[in-house]
Parts: structure tokens; C-alpha cells; sequence
């Protein structure tokens, strides 16, 4: 007999629903949110599970590594699917969550996520981190600025070296914003150091990832952006087509049809936007900086005469993400010809 399960992740605990193939209920509980939990309690069912499925989230992926590796026919779920497909729930709650999960895995109407490995995932938290600290800073100096200002002390255009020396100048002889300044640009340095830890330690995956080595020959492609986009694609071959990738990172126009309506829209910005952001960077770097051999501007600039450098840039970054994963698939270094023919 088909039983399917559906378990609704939190923080603490977890709700699971067990249905059978007409969609009965057949079992519910609330167990804690271990991997080795859920194990032992789907190891107690009689009937083996067709399907588990749970939405993907932040525990997610640990929980559905723990469970598939037991040998547990397991599912992650889009959450953006999940969650219209439950807008017709009157209620929501954990319980009735997991029923609505259950129904899906029944159903058949769920669109699987890539679960990625643990070294992309390690990969990932490095390069979250940095940006977590570069904001921070960046925080930090706005605010010592805006500080400053009350007083009408005018910080102005400072560089990186430059910023404390000119904040110094500015509180000289003023014991109480003197205080102030010095907590704050230690703070700021502190930060800085940090970051620069982790600028360090990217720069050496890089230079010993050879997916990263083979990407950063592109034009306008440097080491975040390289590792940015080889810890989001993990695995090249879950892409039927390198094309899927520009619609997979939201840089697609959006589409509505219906009877006599037929609207383009801009892009969908859905899936994960540091790579969007990643992209779009690379994009900008090739068309207003002097680039070496790029048949990928010659495009650009031509769709911008069309349409606007800001429309050209986004579709440098969807072409910038094809050529990227098409590159990873053949392990070919970036070719300006072959570029050209594929933009």
C-alpha cells in the first residue's frame, strides 16, 4: 500500500502527516527536529514511505541529506510552490501544513529542489559572511558620518585608507565625539580585518577550484563572481540546458497570456539573487570598462542601441549565466567565438 508523508520544518520541532494513495490520513505527530528523529520514526512505520517531502528552508537541507543517506525516498519542495498552493487554506498552521504537504506528495503536483553538496554549502557561507562583514562596515562609516553631520562636521570623499585620518581631523579637540569616533573606527577596523581574512581565504579556493580557475578566463568574471556562481550551480549536469540557468536565476521576463491579453514583463528575479547580483555585476564591468577580445560587449552594445544600457546589461547577465554553465559542462576555457555564436 503507497503511503506518502509530509513534514512541515521549524526550529524546534516538526509536524509530519502520513496519507495514503485516496488521501486519507493515516498518521500525524510532532517530533523534534533532528535528522536522527525523523529517521527512527518513519524506521518504526510498517508500510515504507513512496515519498517524503518538505519544504525547502534553512534546516532543510541538513534534515534531507540526514534522511536520504538513510535511505529515505525523500523530496525538497520549492518553497514558492508550497506556499500558493496552500492560499486557498483558511487556517494555517504547523499541523495543517504538513497535510498540505502530504496531499502534494500524493499528488505529484511539487517541483523538486537541488539539494546542494557540503562543500557548496561551505562555499556558500564563506561568501555570505564576507558580504555580511562588508555591510557591517560600510554601516558603521554612514553612521559615523551621519553623526558627524549633526555637528556640522562634513566628512566629504574619503577612500578606504584615507576615511579614519579624516574622521580624526574632524573630532580633534572634542572629548565627547573623540569617544565616539574611537569606539566606532574600532569597530570598523575590526571588521575590515575580518574581511580581509575572508577575501584572503576566497581568493585561495579559487586558485585551487578548478571550475573557478576555468570560469575566471570569461571577461568581466573575477573571483567572487566565479565562486559565486560554481557554489549556486554545484552540480552543472541538473540543468537539462544551459539556457534553463538565465529563467533559474530570476533573469527572464516574466509572461502573462490569457485570451486577448499578452503582457511581457521584466525580469522574474526569482531564485537565488546573489548570483543575479553576481552577474549583473560581471555585465557592468564588460560594458563600461575597456575589455580584452569580448564578442559578449560587442552583443551588449548593440542591444543597447536597441533598447537602453540598462535592458543590455541584464541581457549580458543572462548570456553571461548560459555561456558560464555551458563552460562548466564542456570544461572549456571562454572562446570569443563560441560566446558570440551563443549570445
Amino acid at each position: 500500500m503507497e503511503q506518502y508523508a509530509g513534514i512541515d520544518v521549524s526550529l524546534e520541532s516538526v509536524s509530519i502527516c502520513v496519507v495514503d494513495a485516496s488521501g486519507r490520513i493515516i498518521r500525524e505527530a510532532k517530533v523534534a527536529s533532528e535528522p536522527g528523529v525523523l529517521i527512527t520514526w518513519f524506521g518504526r512505520l510498517e508500510v515504507p514511505m513512496t515519498r517524503i517531502g518538505l519544504e525547502a528552508g534553512p534546516l532543510s537541507q541538513w534534515l534531507y541529506a540526514g534522511m536520504q543517506k538513510a535511505g529515505l525516498t525523500v523530496e525538497l519542495l520549492e518553497t514558492r510552490h508550497v506556499r500558493d498552493a496552500f492560499k486557498a487554506m483558511p487556517v494555517k498552521t504547523d499541523r495543517n501544513d504538513a497535510r498540505g504537504i502530504a496531499q502534494l506528495m500524493r499528488l505529484g503536483w511539487f517541483r523538486p529542489v537541488h539539494c546542494k553538496s557540503l562543500p557548496a554549502q561551505e562555499l556558500r557561507a564563506i561568501l555570505t559572511g564576507r558580504k555580511l562583514l562588508q555591510g557591517k562596515r560600510h554601516d558603521v562609516e554612514m553612521s559615523l558620518r551621519g553623526i558627524l553631520r549633526g555637528f556640522g562636521l562634513k566628512v566629504g570623499a574619503t577612500t578606504a585608507r584615507s576615511f579614519e585620518g579624516r574622521i580624526r581631523e574632524l573630532v580633534e579637540g572634542q572629548p565627547t565625539l573623540v569617544a565616539v569616533a574611537d569606539a566606532l573606527l574600532l569597530a570598523r577596523g575590526t571588521l575590515g580585518e575580518q574581511l580581509g581574512k575572508l577575501q584572503k581565504r576566497l581568493v585561495s579556493l579559487a586558485r585551487d577550484d578548478a571550475r573557478a580557475r576555468l570560469l575566471m578566463t570569461t571577461p568581466g568574471v573575477g573571483v567572487l563572481v566565479a565562486l559565486t556562481y560554481v557554489a549556486a550551480i554545484d552540480n552543472p549536469g541538473r540543468f537539462k540546458s544551459s539556457k534553463a540557468t538565465g529563467a533559474h536565476f530570476g533573469l527572464t521576463p516574466k509572461k502573462y497570456q490569457s485570451g486577448e491579453t499578452d503582457v511581457t514583463g521584466r525580469i522574474s528575479k526569482i531564485g537565488d539573487a546573489s548570483v543575479r547580483t553576481a552577474l549583473y555585476e560581471a555585465a557592468n564591468v564588460i560594458l563600461t570598462r575597456p575589455v580584452k577580445a569580448s564578442s559578449l560587449k560587442s552583443w551588449a552594445m548593440r542591444v543597447a542601441k536597441r533598447a537602453g544600457m540598462r535592458k543590455a546589461k541584464v541581457a549580458l547577465a543572462r548570456k553571461l549565466g548560459v555561456v558560464l554553465h555551458r563552460m562548466l559542462v564542456d570544461g572549456t576555457t571562454f572562446v570569443a567565438g563560441k560566446a558570440a555564436a551563443a549570445a
